[in-house]
């Protein structure tokens, strides 16, 4: 949906901000040089990339995700990627050379790693993984799952992996049988 060169992060932990305008042109009057517009979902978004206490000028404040586990680098990119999975979807298996902030806009999801999962249910639910861990998404419940990720990562690395050499325990098809 849209990629970022951010280049090198404050000396604290970097946050995911997600703030929702009424128009483009109040949403770019509001970017600092880590945020992107986006204009999706019926809805103009900024996401930025920030300190904690960071905030976006106008504007109405969705979430702030994080802290971000992010190890050094010299320069950063964040990719951001926007979803809508049926009940039951899933992504391909994969890993991230960073790490990945999930924010739904509706719907269930269900995250699986090789220690375990973790779920959010409803509106707004965001989860946080680490980068390096071979992983699978999930859309669980009864509604789709619209929703946003990001993934900040080393710049001279690749945002994404495809994996074959993981099979998920099936953490995530237990949760999707449990919320039918």
């Amino acid at each position: 949906m849209a990629h970022q060169d951010i280049g090198a992060l404050p000396d604290e932990p970097v946050y995911w901000h997600i703030d929702t305008f009424t128009d483009e042109s109040a949403a770019r009057a509001a970017k600092s040089p880590t945020s992107t517009v986006v204009v999706d979902f019926g809805r103009v978004w900024l996401f930025t990339v920030a300190g904690k206490h960071w905030h976006a000028s106008g504007g109405m404040h969705a979430a702030t995700i994080g802290p971000l586990p992010v190890t050094k680098a010299k320069a950063f990119s964040a990719d951001y990627v926007h979803s809508y999975f049926a009940p039951g979807m899933s992504a391909p298996l994969h890993k991230h050379s960073g790490p990945e902030g999930f924010y739904a806009v509706d719907g269930d999801t269900c995250l699986e790693m090789p220690d375990g999962a973790q779920t959010g249910f409803g509106p707004g639910n965001a989860q946080v993984m680490p980068g390096g861990e071979p992983m699978l998404l999930m859309a669980i419940g009864k509604t789709p799952r619209r929703a946003f990720a990001l993934i900040l990562h080393d710049a001279t690395q690749p945002a994404t992996t495809r994996i074959s050499d993981w099979q998920p325990a099936g953490r995530c098809a237990r949760e999707l049988a449990a919320t039918r």
